[in-house]
């Protein structure tokens, strides 16, 4: 049988370790059992209206196994040999901002080449700037041999790792019986997993090629990754709150909306949606204010609504699954939080009917506008 690595899998281990942190339950065991319970119950197709379409890579990510999620302890001898490393507490309430900060001098080339090889890493997605500068300080360079083993099952995590170039081959061992499940070509990352849960490596990765990889200790990665993950949940979960429509989810729903958003900021009379273009998202105002327009039969732009904190916008066309039907544009600088579409689909099917209410005046100033 051949196993491969589920698309989304580290975003969705990330989100548990975060809720793990901010909940800290007594027994871990049972908590992950009812956390991926709930999330497996949302993505049942049953719970989804008829006019939602779900994205098919979403349906990709798969459910960890649960023997992930078995904590270390002292009646197992193979994982018990460096306990006092890996069992150490992160608590990122408690983790200051500059404790234990990690720079390793690169030239400019360097950082130009480490830039481009983080760029599409989802673990870095909802850093800000200033955090993606600690990411690019904290990463040393390693260069590998053909045949050297980067982490092999069963060791205590070091380091994460970005693939800068060369080929890696993934495999697990399973009853005695060593497979490959995958194999990363010149891109890449690995090695989270076993940072974020404080378990063994549950891979061995070997270099099949010369090649050159982007390394980062285990204190530098929880400090700017999970602690920025911890920020912004509670961040957004803040905001969520004062989100009248979202009244209807649960706590959980809430916490998993949080963290699929992204912040935007915008200048001043920057357009943010124009009317005619496809969907891919819609918006919650964290700052500031924007206006709504409209283009008229006779060419003129009518504007028909502003909105500040609080309120969200571009939902109407991933609704209808139509174009976009205004424009809207930023007065002074605002920032807002980014729901992609494949997101919107999964988490606010609850939420649908009441947005379906809110959108008839949209409609309204629509249809006036024909």
């Amino acid at each position: 049988m051949s196993l491969e690595i589920p698309d989304g899998l580290g975003d969705l281990l990330r989100d548990f370790t975060v809720a793990v942190l901010r909940d800290r339950p007594i027994d871990l065991h049972d908590f992950a059992v009812d956390y991926f319970t709930k999330i497996r119950e949302k993505r049942r197709p049953k719970s989804i209206p008829m006019y939602v379409i779900v994205d098919d890579e979403e349906e990709n990510s798969g459910e960890p196994d649960k023997d992930v999620f078995k904590p270390k302890s002292q009646k197992s001898n193979r994982y018990a040999r460096r306990q006092s490393v890996s069992a150490e507490r992160y608590d990122p309430e408690e983790d200051s901002d500059d404790e234990d900060k990690v720079i390793h001098p690169k030239t400019d080339e360097q950082r130009d080449r480490l830039t481009e090889a983080i760029c599409g890493i989802l673990l870095f997605r909802c850093l800000e700037l200033e955090q993606m500068q600690d990411v690019l300080d904290a990463m040393f360079e390693k260069e590998v041999s053909p045949g050297e083993n980067i982490i092999r099952q069963g060791d205590d995590g070091d380091n994460f790792y970005v693939v800068d170039s060369g080929m890696y081959d993934v495999f697990v061992t399973s009853g005695g019986e060593e497979k490959k499940i995958h194999r990363f070509d010149n891109k890449g990352s690995f090695g989270e997993l076993a940072l974020m849960y404080n378990m063994p490596r549950s891979a061995t990765i070997v270099a099949v090629t010369e090649g050159t990889l982007w390394a980062m200790d285990r204190k530098s990665f929880r400090r700017i990754v999970l602690r920025s993950a911890f920020k912004k949940r509670k961040m957004y979960e803040e905001l969520l709150e004062n989100v009248t429509i979202l009244k209807t989810l649960e706590q959980y729903e809430r916490m998993n909306l949080a963290d699929a958003l992204i912040s935007r900021t915008y200048d001043d009379e920057e357009e943010i949606i124009k009317q005619g273009e496809d969907a891919d998202g819609m918006y919650f105002i964290e700052s500031g204010m924007i206006r709504v327009t409209i283009h008229k039969p006779d060419g003129t732009e009518e504007e028909v609504g502003r909105h500040t904190k609080g309120k969200y916008f571009g939902e109407l066309a991933l609704i209808n699954n139509k174009p976009r039907s205004a424009n809207v544009y930023s007065i002074g600088r605002v920032r807002v939080a980014f729901l992609e579409r494949g997101s919107f689909e999964r988490l606010l099917g609850p939420c649908l009917d009441i947005m379906q209410r809110n959108s008839e005046l949209y409609k309204q100033y629509t249809e006036q506008a024909k």
